[in-house]
């Protein structure tokens, strides 16, 4: 006879708490999306890859979430299991909107000519799943992110949330740079490049720390560490944020205007505006993330 010594083996609560209702659609309706596209939507070039990419990273991702936490399997990783959960929720929802917007932006159309009706509404289909893959994800990172004097971890924090959403928004920078920007052309614009480069490091380093749970064996207070690297980062920013317009935009150096007899989707002038609107966007969150950061306490182990 067996005598039960510990608590249940399998956490029901994993599947019937509302993140585990949500945890269940992301699961579905991301299988839904390939599904729908990998059978008869169809897919091409980099874009259509990186949606599908998307959508079966964040599909894997789910599923090994719920059958950790659903089997108790997460407590014999050697991971902060809190920290990599809200991590990985902010970076789905990011990349789910993304593909959310590019899948109908380059596939979908109206008319049935020339890929056919059935075609045209399994893309219009996939798309509405895409959007709703998106709305889980979100309710996801809206239940679990911190509240006002909950004791949480850090990447469930504002703080935290801010540093994936940098991250991100640096990937697109780089995107526009490697596209013709021509930001080898001046020194100015490689020390904009230098500045994207260094914080998008130390960003996934801090993020890197906090998901492996190692911020307590660092032999200097990571918590003032991270704030004092935000503060630097905003400088930084700031600089890249005067730099870059300059020396892309100024009739001395670059063109005010877009070139008229720029291609479409081969044109520096576009790289470098998204580079320069992004570089605003990188500047207000890491603004935003300095006020944050100074309000919270860091917890590695949750």
């Amino acid at each position: 006879m067996m005598e039960s010594t510990g608590g249940p083996y399998l956490n029901t609560a994993a599947v019937t708490s509302p993140v585990g209702i949500a945890r269940l659609l992301q699961m579905t309706l991301g299988c839904a999306t390939f599904s729908l596209v990998a059978h008869r939507g169809g897919f091409s070039a980099a874009y259509g890859t990186f949606c599908m990419f998307v959508w079966t990273f964040c599909f894997a991702i789910t599923v090994f979430i719920i059958t950790c936490e659903f089997t108790h399997l997460h407590s014999c990783l050697s991971i902060s299991w809190g920290n990599f959960t809200a991590a990985f929720a902010m970076l789905a929802t990011l990349m789910s909107v993304t593909a959310a917007v590019i899948y109908p932006l380059y596939f979908v159309q109206l008319d049935c000519y020339p890929i056919g009706c059935e075609v045209r509404d399994f893309r219009i289909a996939a798309s509405v799943f895409a959007g709703l893959l998106f709305i889980a994800y979100a309710a996801e990172v809206f239940l679990t992110r911190a509240k006002p004097g909950q004791v949480t971890s850090y990447m469930a924090t504002v703080s935290g949330l801010l540093k994936i959403v940098q991250a991100f928004v640096a990937c697109i920078i780089f995107g526009a740079l490697v596209n013709d920007s021509q930001y080898s052309k001046y020194v100015a614009t490689q020390w904009c490049v230098a500045v994207y480069s260094f914080c998008f490091v130390v960003t996934v380093v801090v993020v890197a720390f906090s998901v492996t749970g190692k911020t307590a064996v660092l032999w200097f207070p990571f918590e003032r560490s991270v704030v004092i690297y935000t503060f630097v980062a905003v400088l930084l920013y700031m600089s890249a944020a005067v730099i870059w317009p300059v020396f892309c935009f100024d009739s001395k150096y670059g063109s005010p205007r877009r070139p008229g007899l720029c291609a479409k989707g081969r044109c520096p002038w576009d790289s470098q505006l998204v580079v320069a609107i992004f570089t605003y966007v990188n500047l207000l969150l890491y603004i935003v993330d300095l006020a944050y950061s100074q309000r919270i306490r860091f917890i590695s182990h949750l």
